[in-house]
């Protein structure tokens, strides 16, 4: 038996089979590569057909995304979603696309003045690094180690995500990501979401479309370039996918979207579409500033990330932490939240919610 079959795809391995075929796709239309989407045709007038036809996703996550959001895409690919998120940012939003391959990068580039023309603003820039390592621009740092070959590269490399990190701390609204986060390597999944927190602003929300799979992928799987590269092998077991972002930090995780038949089956394992959003701001002291909350219903309790447990019409006192969270998205309706005095408070506005389903997430 292979030894080598017995643990997890390195890093290197995964970046070589990725990198390969993402790069041909970017030459040639490649269908195989994740599942067909319905996207909102309002916004794919001002799309050139060339990034229509190498389109390689999984879900729209730009459905939750709202006027003047400044968004991160990762592994942008060719640049659909950043263009139809560039249409629903408006001209007060921005968006950065961020991929590791050139020739994805060198198409989306291609086309990122013209279709600012069509739509009237340009808020749209792509750079390149690898989405789970968002602090290092790979051109930059290629740049300076064409102009230093004899130099410390490394130590550059360090110097660059400490002092110029290519994505700041709590910079972005949103994050969005489609069909990319099962293309990193195993060991560097967890680095991934933590990336995604940190880049967040507070209050800010990721919202990631991905193949999920229902039960764990097992090793020989894994170690099939093919399948990894065709969004099959990285997949994480749908439950695995969700504690992922709660390991990172993040609070009110919910599944927006789910391909209800599977896109795939491979040896007995089904893979299927999931959108998931998820927030940042759980954070922080817990003051008790005497608020207090009644959860509506409709079941008879619930409870929060942090493991308050809130019973139906019963008035539970929270800290001021939680009296706040419970206000803002995804909360917003389900609780009455009552201030030191008894008045009611106002929740926050929703997010706005998809237009029309989805035929694959």
């Amino acid at each position: 038996m292979d030894s080598t079959r017995q643990v997890e795809p390195s890093a290197g391995a995964v970046k070589v089979a990725v990198g390969e075929r993402y790069a041909q796709s970017a030459l040639a239309v490649e269908p195989a590569l994740c599942c067909p989407v319905q996207y909102d045709g309002r916004f794919l007038a001002a799309l050139p057909e060339e990034i229509l036809q190498k389109d390689y996703g999984c879900g729209d996550p730009s459905r939750w995304l709202r006027e003047g959001d400044s968004v991160l895409d990762l592994g942008s690919g060719a640049g659909k979603i950043c263009f139809i998120a560039s249409q629903v940012v408006g001209a007060k939003g921005s968006v950065i696309g961020v991929d590791m391959t050139p020739e994805m990068l060198a198409l989306a580039r291609k086309y990122r003045g013209e279709v600012a023309q069509k739509v009237g603003w340009s808020n749209v820039e792509f750079r390149r690094g690898r989405i789970e390592d968002l602090r290092l621009d790979l051109d930059r740092f290629d740049a300076w180690r064409a102009a230093h070959p004899a130099a410390d590269a490394e130590r550059e490399a360090d110097r660059m995500r400490a002092e110029e990190p290519m994505i700041a701390d709590d910079a972005m609204d949103a994050v969005v990501s489609n069909c990319v986060l099962n293309l990193v390597a195993p060991a560097l999944k967890p680095q991934l979401f933590t990336e995604v927190f940190r880049v967040l602003k507070r209050g800010g929300r990721a919202v990631i479309s991905d193949i999920v799979a229902d039960r764990e992928v097992p090793l020989e799987l894994q170690h099939d370039p093919e399948l990894w590269s065709g969004c099959i092998s990285g997949a994480l077991e749908e439950r695995a996918f969700l504690r992922a972002f709660e390991a990172a930090g993040f609070h009110g995780v919910q599944i927006v979207a789910r391909q209800a038949e599977p896109w795939q089956v491979v040896e007995g394992i089904e893979f299927r579409s999931l959108t998931v959003a998820a927030y940042k701001g759980k954070q922080g002291p817990c003051l008790d500033e005497g608020h207090s909350v009644i959860y509506r219903g409709p079941f008879a309790h619930a409870s929060d990330d942090d493991g308050h447990l809130f019973e139906r019409g019963v008035r539970t006192p929270v800290c001021a932490k939680t009296f706040a969270l419970l206000g803002r998205e995804p909360y917003q309706g389900q609780f009455e939240r009552l201030e030191k005095d008894g008045v009611s408070a106002r929740d926050e506005a929703a997010m706005c919610g998809p237009s029309s389903e989805p035929a694959c997430c």
